[in-house]
Formats: structure tokens, C-alpha cells, sequence
């Protein structure tokens, strides 16, 4: 694909990962809307990037509206190209410990937000005469369990079903399906799940550069996964 006049939905995209992919993809001559909840962040993210970033304030939980933004946003005149749902949430702690709203806010974010919007964009990007790609980023969590972070490891797992489902669902669409799966990056998200960075985790541009290859593949030429970690995952004090 040729990014260059292509539109991008990218959720999660106030700050993190979403942000360097949104920043990528328009540095590569596309336009993104960028779905998330935080306005201010989001309108920052705008003043950085320019025009071709559009800010949308939604809750991918929220299916109806989910809809009704999809339903005003494209048609069969203006097509979305790219799809990434990046928008993530995680909470850590023994089984016993993990709330019941935790548990429902995980599956929510990751697994019925990414439905809402998927089930919305694929019609659209079937009508769409040119070839379309979805990426889904999971985590190294959707590989293999590791305990205290048994609800995170149950939505990545599950995104990782629903990847290769849509794959093999949509590949004679025209539309490309790939799940990624990275290790730690440096992003807030390990400080709202109640952890904390560090200097040898992965770099979020680093990882939107990956992405991008992945966009740029030639049209018949699919990476359905990928895996990404940091060479060294311990902390420099520990290393």
C-alpha cells in the first residue's frame, strides 16, 4: 500500500503507540482520525501533527455511537483504508484481587470496542476498489499466560482468535489482517495498569516503524503476526 492519500482510523490514538502511529502514517502523506476519549490530548496531538490529523472524541465501548460516527464519517464516496485498533486496557494482580469491573472494563476495550468498530468499517472497506488492511495490536500477553495478568492475557488471547478469523474471512476481500504482538514499550499504559517503565523497553516509534513496513507490503503479500520485544526486558539496574 501507498500510504500517501489514505485514511486511517487509529483508536488509542491521544498519546502512546497511537500516537506515534498516527504521527507516522500522516509523515507518510495520509490523513488519521484518531479515536479517544481525552479531548485536550487529542486536540494537542492536532496542533503537533496539523490538519490531516482529525480528533475524535469517542468511547469504542459505546457501540451506537461507534455507529453513528462510522455511519457520518465515511461512505461509498470517501472509503477508510486502514484500520487499527490499538486502543488497549490493563489491570495486574491476583486472580483473587482483580475486580469484576476490571475484569468487564478489559474485555470491553479490548475485545467488544474492537468489534463495535470492526464490524462497522469492513462493509466500507469491501466497497473500497482498493486493497485495505486492519491491524490489531495485541501483546507478547496474547502468546502466553503469566500470572497475575490472567484478564489481560484472556483479551489478548481472544484478539488473537479474532485476528485470524478476520484473516482468513477477508483475505479474498482485498482486505489484510495483521495482529501484533509487542513486548513492554515505554508508553503510560504500564503506569495506569500499576507498574512503571524503563530505559530498555521498547520505544513507541520504533514500533509504529514496524507497522508501517507492514502497511507498505506489496498488495498480495501478507504479515499476519509479528512479534516484537526489547533484546534485554530487564530494568538497567538489573541488567
Amino acid at each position: 500500500m501507498n500510504i500517501s492519500q489514505k485514511n486511517a482510523i487509529i483508536t488509542g490514538a491521544s498519546s502512546g503507540i497511537g500516537a506515534a502511529f498516527s504521527s507516522a502514517i500522516i509523515e507518510k502523506g495520509g490523513t488519521v482520525y484518531g479515536i479517544a476519549r481525552r479531548e485536550e490530548r487529542l486536540n494537542e496531538l492536532k496542533k503537533k501533527l496539523g490538519d490531516r490529523f482529525i480528533p475524535v472524541v469517542l468511547d469504542i465501548t459505546d457501540q451506537q455511537k461507534v455507529e453513528q460516527w462510522a455511519d457520518v464519517t465515511f461512505s461509498e464516496q470517501h472509503f477508510p483504508d486502514i484500520l487499527i485498533n490499538n486502543a488497549g486496557l490493563g489491570k495486574f494482580g491476583l486472580i483473587e484481587e482483580l475486580s469484576s469491573d476490571d475484569w468487564h472494563n478489559m474485555i470491553n476495550v479490548n475485545l467488544n470496542g474492537v468489534f463495535y468498530l470492526t464490524r462497522k468499517i469492513v462493509p466500507l472497506m469491501k466497497a473500497n476498489p482498493s486493497h485495505t488492511h486492519i491491524v490489531n495490536i495485541a501483546s507478547v500477553a496474547g502468546l502466553m499466560g503469566n500470572p497475575k495478568i490472567s484478564g489481560y492475557n484472556a483479551t489478548k488471547f481472544g484478539l488473537r482468535g479474532f485476528s485470524e478469523a478476520l484473516f482468513k474471512e477477508l483475505r479474498f476481500e482485498g482486505i489484510k489482517v495483521s495482529c501484533v504482538f509487542p513486548g513492554s514499550i515505554a508508553t503510560e499504559f504500564f503506569e495506569r495498569a500499576g507498574s512503571s517503565t524503563h530505559s530498555h523497553m521498547m520505544r513507541p516509534e520504533d514500533v509504529a516503524s514496524t507497522v508501517i513496513h507492514l502497511l507498505e507490503t506489496p498488495d498480495n503479500f501478507l504479515i499476519d503476526e509479528i512479534t516484537m520485544r526489547p533484546l534485554n526486558p530487564k530494568p538497567p539496574e538489573e541488567a
